[in-house]
């Protein structure tokens, strides 16, 4: 039997009546909209092709800065001197609902009020750089660096919201940097009004949609050549060639992964004839497992080629696994098979890994002798691995897996089907008269279905076929 395995937080907001849409203007203050106010961000539907489980991260990077429908826009205003803002009456957004507005003096302050439902932020440049009492509000009353080092910290604070850069009248240039740095757009402070800057924070919160989706659509894609490069390692093209066995195998990875994974199987044949076949499992489920599972499988069809079998084969591959695996609990279970150039008899060893099925014609499939199973790799140094003999007969097929295969659950009281659910299983569709990959594709569909849904763990299942 296998071995067990050793084993931008949203705030709520507090309503306190209908926001002014001022930015306080010279001479007399206008009357500001209290700190902290806010309307809770609705989270967008998800799209469909969104399949894995969400992480935290991920959720927060879908709903920060990305209005729902309905969703009144709310600015948050960055600037150190509320006395010298020119007065807007009013700001709409596309709709004609009015843009709420926070204010900030400071960036200490701007983090506390940087919750999920704000959507664009209205940077000053001349607001002093972290570390520094005070800069001047004109071009050459400090360097390019200073100001700018302003708009890269907003932009670390907040790397999913839109920004807008607020720079003096004549100092476009500085706006076109902080463009180049990671702004959305700049304003020029003497020209602003209601109508520029609601266009402005629209044009703003839109094009970081677009810029988002477009990152996410490049991650995509990257991930989807990362699964092809695992495939292509744990799904291997058998080297059969010269062999008259017929080589079936089925794959599918467990539902809560987006990636492959430490499933892995692979069969070869040697100049003596010999077919050489294995089936192993890497602890876990991710990326790393999956990737060590390719290098076990690459290490086993090299060992091989190169003659080595059994207990020779196996501590070699723990000393493969002990040196690549990531920690010391990680391990790996392992069943090996070499059958003999006249195909009648074979040699099994088993490392923590599920006995495989055999199907003789007149017999009932049974599981091989599993007595002498070894542990598996990674969990004890100078571990042996006997080698048990093994009679086939003239006609026969060999069935390996992995533990995903029969541990799903079955029944109203949810018990784990088990090796004897399996091989009832098989046995009942073999009277059906499957073979092949008809029978591993129907084997897979049926535990599938008893578990009422999607295997938590990856199958894979290999089936060596001998015809007299």
């Amino acid at each position: 039997m296998p071995v067990p395995v050793p084993r931008q937080r949203e705030t709520p907001a507090a309503e306190s009546g209908p926001a002014q849409t001022v930015l306080h203007g010279g001479g007399p203050s206008a009357a500001q909209a209290p700190h902290g106010e806010a309307t809770r961000a609705t989270e967008p539907t998800k799209a469909p092709e969104e399949t894995a489980k969400d992480t935290t991260a991920e959720k927060d990077d879908r709903t920060a800065g990305h209005p729902a429908h309905g969703t009144n826009l709310t600015l948050l205003l960055i600037e150190d001197d509320p006395g010298g803002s020119p007065i807007v009456p009013e700001l709409l957004d596309a709709a004609g609902k009015p843009i709420r507005v926070r204010t900030a003096r400071n960036l200490t302050e701007a983090s506390r009020l940087l919750t999920d439902d704000v959507h664009c932020i209205l940077l000053d440049l001349a607001l002093p750089a972290p570390g520094r009492s005070g800069a001047g509000t004109g071009a050459g009353a400090a360097g390019d660096d200073d100001e700018l080092a302003v708009l890269k910290h907003v932009l670390e604070l907040a790397p999913r919201h839109a920004v807008l850069a607020l720079t003096a009248s004549g100092d476009a240039e500085r706006g076109a940097q902080a463009v180049r740095v990671g702004a959305q757009d700049y304003l020029l402070r003497d020209e602003l009004d209601g109508p520029l800057l609601s266009r402005a924070i629209r044009y703003a919160v839109e094009r970081k949609r677009s810029d988002t989706a477009e990152r996410r659509l490049a991650e995509g894609r990257l991930r989807a050549q990362e699964n092809r490069r695992l495939e292509r390692g744990l799904l291997p093209t058998p080297l059969l060639d010269g062999s008259t066995l017929r080589f079936a195998a089925r794959y599918r990875p467990g539902r809560s992964r987006a990636l492959l994974g430490g499933d892995f199987y692979d069969a070869v044949r040697t100049p003596d004839g010999t077919v050489h076949a294995m089936i192993g499992d890497v602890c876990g489920h991710g990326p790393d497992e999956a990737a060590l599972g390719v290098e076990l499988r690459i290490a086993w069809r090299a060992l091989t080629l190169a003659g080595l079998c059994g207990d020779e084969l196996l501590n070699t591959l723990q000393q493969v696994l002990e040196h690549e695996r990531a920690d010391d609990e990680i391990f790996a279970t392992l069943c090996t098979v070499d059958i003999a150039p006249d195909g009648r008899r074979a040699g099994l060893c088993l490392a923590g890994h599920p006995s495989p099925l055999v199907i003789t014609p007149g017999l009932p499939a049974r599981l091989l002798p599993y007595d002498n199973n070894g542990p598996a790799l990674g969990l004890l140094p100078g571990a042996r691995w006997p080698r048990t003999q093994v009679e086939l007969g003239a006609e026969w097929s060999l069935m390996l897996y992995t533990d995903g295969l029969i541990e799903g659950r079955t029944g109203q009281d949810g018990e784990r089907l088990g090796q004897d659910g399996m091989l009832e299983l098989v046995r009942r569709q073999l009277g059906q008269g499957l073979r092949g990959e008809d029978l591993l594709r129907e084997a897979v569909n049926e535990v599938r279905a008893l578990n009422g849904g999607e295997l938590t763990d990856d199958v894979a299942v290999v089936l060596l076929d001998r015809e007299p």
